[in-house]
């Protein structure tokens, strides 16, 4: 299993993630913004509080969080 090691989030509701293999790319996740979870996510201010927890998923202080393998396999098929 991989994980982030880096989560830099940007103001169209993207995540620029970085894998711990040094593999790294750009995710839209705009879509995944909705149930009672990731509709807070929708405020630019709170979206920008994303961070990596000790597990490498990137998560927001409402405890949403996005499972490292998950993205890692969202890159690897925007490489090919």
């Amino acid at each position: 299993m991989h994980r982030v090691i880096r989560a830099v989030a940007h103001a169209d509701f993207t995540l620029e993630v970085v894998f711990d293999d040094g593999s790294s790319g750009v995710i839209d996740i705009k879509s995944r913004l909705f149930g009672p979870m990731f509709e807070p996510l929708r405020d630019p201010a709170f979206f920008q509080q994303a961070s990596v927890d000790e597990f490498g998923a990137v998560c927001w202080p409402n405890n949403a969080d996005l499972a490292p393998d998950t993205l890692y396999s969202e890159v690897q098929r925007s490489l090919s």
